[in-house]
This record gives structure tokens, C-alpha cells and sequence, in this order.
């Protein structure tokens, strides 16, 4: 099984992404993880909101396979506590037997076929993040379910 993050755009700051990179490899212990990095729309003066959307989902849509447990990380997700994104993945790597992948959109979210081809959704926090920030605390979060799962003490509740 592997778990792969689909973005849009790269991060630029290198204290984030040095953060990433930290958790990305402290996942290596425990998952396959791949990070996929779609480039940003360019000239997109001319483009409503809803044409960048659907113009960056379509982008997403390529990259998905047949048989991909397609999760949204969406504001209109559901919200876990950590203990229960652990559940959650545990019944997902369970249930799934080829990819799990997790999606961060662009600035406009997703177009209404991505929204139809995504198995769930999930809210990182009822608060706003920007794109780049949401990157390391997804990765962050999913080394602290794996840690929870094993029963490690990195997460103390």
C-alpha cells in the first residue's frame, strides 16, 4: 500500500519545506509515502475562480489511478482529533489495496468532478491555512497517526 500527497504548487519557504522533509522521512519507517507536486496554473488573470478550479482539479484528475482511495483535504471535511485520523487510516489501509491518496487544491478548492471522485474528505481544522502551511501539518499529522497506531510515544494524550 502507499500513501501519496497531490498538490498545487510547490512550497517556496524553506523553513516549511525543511519541516516537511523531516516527517516525510521519519515516514519512511513506517509507509510508502510520495509527495506530488502539480505545477501552478499560469496567465490566470482571465480565469474566474470556478475555471482556475476546474482547470487545477482536471490537472489532479491525470494523476489519479484506477482504484485510488481519493481523500480531499477540504474545509468542508470531516474533523478529527488525532486519535480518530489514526482510525480512520487504520480502516482505510485495511479496507484499500492500492493507493491512498490525499489532495490539496489550489487557492480555489476543487471543481465538482473531483468533488464526485473522491472517496471522503477531511478538514485539517475548522481554521484556514495557507496552502503551504496545510502541506507540513498534513504530513505531520499522518507520522502522528502512524506513531499512534504503533504505540509509540510520540503523541502524549
Amino acid at each position: 500500500m502507499k500513501f501519496v500527497l497531490i498538490n498545487i504548487g510547490k512550497t517556496i519557504d524553506i523553513h516549511l519545506s525543511s519541516l516537511q522533509e523531516q516527517y516525510q522521512n521519519r515516514l519512511k519507517h513506517y509507509l510508502s509515502f510520495e509527495v506530488v507536486n502539480i505545477p501552478e496554473l499560469k496567465n490566470t488573470k482571465n480565469l474566474s475562480a470556478s475555471e482556475q478550479a476546474a482547470k487545477e482539479s482536471e490537472s489532479i484528475l491525470k494523476k489519479l489511478e484506477v482504484g485510488d482511495n481519493v481523500i480531499l483535504l477540504d474545509e468542508r471535511g470531516t474533523v478529527f482529533s488525532s486519535l480518530e485520523f489514526a482510525d480512520f487510516l487504520s480502516k482505510k489501509m485495511h479496507s484499500s489495496n492500492k493507493r491512498i491518496v490525499f489532495v490539496t487544491g489550489g487557492a480555489y478548492g476543487f471543481s465538482e468532478e473531483l468533488y464526485r471522485r473522491a472517496n471522503d474528505m477531511v478538514s485539517l481544522s475548522r481554521m484556514t491555512f495557507s496552502h503551504q502551511m496545510v502541506r507540513l501539518i498534513f504530513v505531520e499529522q499522518l507520522y502522528r497517526a502512524m506513531t499512534i497506531l504503533k504505540g509509540e510515544p510520540y503523541h502524549h494524550a
